[in-house]
C-alpha cells in the first residue's frame, strides 16, 4: 500500500475525526494516525457533549457536514436544553453520553468512509521542504521508522502531547486514561519553528453507583420535548425514550475545611504544575480559593453509560493525593461510602500558540499543515471537532486549487472561536461561551443549518439528502412566518384575560399574530387557541419561524453592524506587510500586527494593542 496520500491527519481525538471525515468525504485520500485505534473519539472527562456556545458549535458541526450531532443523538442517555431563563438566541442543548458507544459509533463511521485509512502508530516528526524560497510540508514519520508522504498534515494530538499525569506528588507521563502518550513530535515541531505552550486540564474521580446514596441527592430528570442535534434524526424518534436521571450535591464546610488543609499536597499548589489551566472549569481547590466566601459548590452526578456502573462527577475536579480525594468525596452528603472506580489527576500537555495560524487554521510557516482542537490551545470536545471540521475542509480546498472557506464572526460561532484564537491568540485553554460573540442574536442554535449549510454545500460536504431536508425545513420556515404575519386576532375577553395574565397591555383593535408574538411575555403555547391554521409542521420549524418573528427588530439592528464592518472585513492586508514601515504606527501595534500577520483590517482591528487611531494609519496607508 502506498505511503503517498493527499492528506495526513494526527490523532483521532474530536478534532481529528472531523477533519479526516471531511478530507475523505471531499475526495482526499486520508489517513487517520492515532496512538490507539481503542480510543477514537474518547470522552476522556466529561462524559457530555453540547452545553452553553458549546451546543451551537455541535449544531454548526452539523449543519457543515460534520459528524458530531449525529454522534451525539444516537448515544444521548440524557438531553437538556440550558438557558430557558433567557432569550431564545442563548438556548443551548447538552446531552449525556454514553462514552464507549459514542467511541464505538465514531470508529464504525471512520472504518466505512471511502477514502479514509486508520492507522495505529505514533508519530514523532514532520517532514519539512523548501521549494523555492517557501516552507511546505512533504509529510510525517512515525516511531517505527516509516515516512508517509501528503500535501498536507493536520495536528490534532489533544492533550496527548508530550503529556503528564500528576496526582498529589505523583507525576509521570502518560495521556488521558492511562493511554499512552506521545513523547516526540514536540522536539519536531521546536526544530521547524513552531511555538509551543504548556497547558492543563484535570478530571474528577469515577464513582460506583451502588456506593451512592441517591436519597440525599437532588435529581435531574431529562426534558421530554428537547429537539436533536443533527438534521438526519427523525424528530419523531426523539428525544430519547428512558433517559437516564442526573443528580446534583453539594460541598460543604467539611469538605472545604479538607482541602484548605491539604492545599498544599495539590499538584496545583506545590509548584508540580507549571502549565495554564482552564479559567471556566477550574479544580474544586481552585474554586475554594478563588470564591472563599462561597459555603458550598454545586456538583453533578452523572452517567458515564447505560451498561456501567461509573458515575461522573462534575465540578470535582483535583489533583490531589488519592487519600485526600477520598476524604474529599466521603464529606459529601450521599458519598459517605462512596467507592472510587477511577481517581482524579490533573494533566499537563503541550499546544502551539494559535497565532501563527491563518484563519483557514493553516500555518503561516509551514505551507500545508494545519493544526486543530487542543492543539491549538482550546478546551472541549465540541471546540475541537469545529476547528478539525474547518482544518480539513480547508486542507482539502487548497489540495483542489479552490477558494478556501472562512467563516466571518457574524456568520457563526465556529467563525468567532477561529477568530478569537488567530487574532488574540489565548494563555490559558480557551472555552467558546455565548458572550464573545457580538452576534449572538444571529447565531441562534435552531438558524445553524439556514446560516452554514449553503456553506457546507458549496465545499462538498453537504450532500443531496441533507440539501433537500434544508430546503423543505427553510421553504416551511419561510411559509409559516408569512401565515402568522397574515392571521388576525380580535379583541375579546378570553384574549385579553390571557395577555394581562401574562403581564402584557390587553388589545382593542384587531391586531396580527406576529406582532403578539412579538411581545417577550407571549409565545404561541399561550395563543395556540386563537389560532386555527394548520398546526402539522415539526417542531423545530416552529420553534424557528416563531423565534425569527420574535427577534425581528433585534436582528435588524445587528444586521446593520454586521453590514458596518463587513466593509473593514472586506479590506485585505498583505501577508508579506512589514508594519514597521508604516509611519505613525505605535510600536505595540506594529510589533502585534508583524506577529499576526492580519488578513484584513477588520481582523486587524481585533488585535489586542491595536487602537482605533492605529486603523486610522492603516485606513490612510491602504487609501495610498
Amino acid at each position: 500500500m502506498s505511503n503517498t496520500v493527499d492528506v495526513i491527519v494526527v490523532g483521532a481525538g474530536h478534532a481529528g475525526v472531523e477533519a479526516s471525515l471531511a478530507c475523505a468525504r471531499m475526495g482526499m485520500n486520508t489517513i487517520l494516525f492515532t496512538m490507539s485505534l481503542d480510543a477514537v473519539a474518547n470522552l476522556p472527562c466529561n462524559p457530555s457533549i453540547g452545553g452553553t456556545a458549546k451546543g451551537h458549535l455541535v449544531y454548526e458541526i452539523d449543519a457543515l457536514g460534520g459528524e458530531m450531532g449525529k454522534g451525539a443523538d444516537y448515544v444521548t442517555l440524557q438531553t437538556r436544553t440550558l438557558n430557558l431563563g433567557k432569550g431564545a438566541a442563548v438556548y443551548s442543548k447538552r446531552i449525556q453520553a454514553d462514552r464507549m458507544k459514542y467511541r464505538s459509533y465514531m470508529k464504525s463511521v471512520l472504518e466505512n468512509t471511502k477514502n479514509l485509512r486508520i492507522v495505529q502508530a505514533e508519530v514523532t516528526d514532520i517532514l519539512v521542504k523548501e521549494e523555492n524560497g517557501t516552507r511546505k510540508i512533504e509529510g510525517i514519520a512515525t516511531r517505527l521508522g516509516e515516512k508517509y508522504y501528503s500535501q498536507a498534515v493536520i495536528l490534532c494530538t489533544g492533550t496527548y502531547l508530550n503529556a503528564t499525569i500528576h496526582t498529589g506528588n505523583i507525576c509521570y507521563h502518560s495521556g488521558p486514561d492511562s493511554l499512552t502518550h506521545a513523547g516526540f513530535l514536540t522536539d519536531s515541531l521546536l526544530k521547524n519553528g513552531i511555538s509551543m505552550m504548556r497547558f492543563k486540564t484535570g478530571t474528577p474521580a469515577r464513582v460506583h453507583s451502588d456506593s451512592i446514596d441517591y436519597s440525599q441527592l437532588e435529581i435531574q430528570e431529562g426534558e421530554i420535548d428537547s429537539l436533536p442535534f443533527s438534521w438526519s434524526t427523525r424528530e419523531e424518534d426523539y428525544p430519547i425514550k428512558n433517559q437516564l436521571p442526573c443528580y446534583i450535591a453539594y460541598t460543604n464546610e467539611q469538605t472545604h475545611k479538607i482541602i484548605r488543609d491539604n492545599l498544599q499536597k495539590s499538584a496545583m499548589y506545590s509548584g508540580n504544575i507549571h502549565g495554564t489551566g482552564p479559567r471556566y472549569c477550574p479544580s474544586i481547590e481552585d474554586k475554594i480559593v478563588r470564591f472563599a466566601d462561597k459555603p458550598r459548590h454545586q456538583l453533578f452526578v452523572e452517567p458515564t453509560g447505560a451498561d456501567t456502573k461509573e458515575m461522573y462527577l462534575q465540578g470535582f475536579s483535583t489533583s490531589m493525593p488519592i487519600e485526600v480525594q477520598m476524604e474529599m468525596l466521603h464529606s459529601l452528603k450521599g458519598f459517605e461510602n462512596a467507592v472510587v472506580t477511577r481517581y482524579a489527576y490533573a494533566i499537563e500537555y503541550d499546544c502551539t500558540d494559535p497565532q501563527e495560524l491563518l484563519a483557514t487554521l493553516e500555518y503561516k510557516k509551514i505551507s500545508g499543515l494545519y493544526g486543530a482542537g487542543q492543539f491549538n490551545g482550546t478546551s472541549g470536545y465540541e471546540e475541537a471537532g469545529a476547528q478539525g471540521l474547518v482544518a480539513g475542509i480547508n486542507a482539502s480546498l487548497k489540495i483542489k486549487g479552490e477558494e478556501c472557506m472562512i467563516l466571518p464572526r457574524s456568520s457563526s460561532y465556529i467563525g468567532t472561536l477561529i477568530d478569537d484564537l488567530v487574532t488574540k491568540g489565548t494563555r490559558e485553554p480557551y472555552r467558546m461561551m455565548t458572550s464573545r460573540s457580538e452576534f449572538r442574536l444571529l447565531l441562534r442554535q435552531d438558524t445553524a443549518d439556514i446560516r452554514l449549510t449553503p456553506i457546507g454545500r458549496r465545499v462538498g460536504l453537504v450532500g443531496d439528502l441533507q440539501w433537500a431536508h434544508f430546503e423543505k425545513r427553510r421553504n416551511q420556515i419561510e411559509d409559516e412566518k408569512n401565515r402568522l404575519s397574515h392571521v388576525t386576532i380580535y379583541p375579546s375577553d378570553e384574549l385579553n384575560n390571557i395577555l394581562e395574565e401574562n403581564g402584557t397591555s390587553p388589545i382593542s383593535v384587531p391586531t396580527q399574530l406576529s406582532e403578539l408574538l412579538k411581545r417577550p411575555q407571549l409565545d404561541m403555547d399561550k395563543l395556540k387557541s386563537f389560532d386555527k391554521g394548520p398546526q402539522a409542521l415539526p417542531k423545530s420549524v416552529l420553534f424557528t419561524a416563531q423565534n425569527d418573528i420574535k427577534y425581528e427588530g433585534y436582528v435588524k439592528k445587528q444586521l446593520q453592524e454586521v453590514a458596518k464592518q463587513a466593509k473593514m472585513e472586506e479590506m485585505p492586508l498583505p501577508l508579506d506587510l512589514d508594519y514597521s514601515q508604516i509611519k505613525g504606527l505605535r510600536i505595540e501595534a506594529y510589533q502585534k500586527l508583524n506577529k499576526v500577520k492580519p488578513l484584513t483590517l477588520g481582523q486587524a482591528s481585533r488585535i489586542s494593542g491595536v487602537s482605533p487611531a492605529d486603523v486610522s494609519v492603516l485606513l490612510i496607508y491602504l487609501g495610498k
